[in-house]
């Protein structure tokens, strides 16, 4: 199978999808050290990088399913839904959290909000293991150019 959003070769959306999750777990470092009591522009910070990873999960969830309509309608099919399904949740228990301290005077976290934030990551963990399976499934079909042995099988 080949995805219709493509870069020399390469698909777009496990090059788009590090950025959320990169973004997220800076995101939570900042607030677990404005929560252990670092200086208050930390929680700005944690705050404002968790709010360019639900835009850079936005634009993810778009190459993903325009990937989607390209999979064939068996268990792989389960396996990309359940992953962009996945990912909408951690990106949905991260906007809960922004929404939440987009009133507040120093938008710091707070504890709960932190519990909130690390269970989000407990869910794209899962996720990384779903997008982990489906690039090896759709990776088993491809053959290198540089390994002398698959240029063998193609001819």
């Amino acid at each position: 199978m080949q995805s219709r959003l493509r870069v020399q070769g390469q698909p777009i959306q496990p090059m788009l999808v590090t950025f959320p999750y990169g973004l997220f777990v800076c995101a939570v470092i900042f607030d677990l050290a404005d929560v252990a009591g670092g200086p208050v522009f930390l929680g700005e910070v944690g705050y404002w990088t968790a709010v360019a990873a639900l835009v850079a999960a936005a634009l993810t969830a778009i190459a993903g399913m325009v990937d989607l309509w390209d999979v064939p309608p068996d268990r792989t099919r389960r396996t990309a839904i359940t992953f962009n399904l996945v990912n909408a949740g951690m990106a949905g228990l991260f906007l809960l959290s922004c929404l939440i301290r987009a009133d507040a005077p120093h938008r710091g976290a707070t504890a709960a909000l932190l519990a909130t934030e690390l269970l989000a990551l407990a869910v794209g963990g899962v996720g990384v293991r779903l997008g982990a399976r489906l690039i090896r499934h759709f990776e088993t079909g491809r053959v290198e150019a540089t390994h002398l042995e698959g240029l063998r099988t193609r001819a």
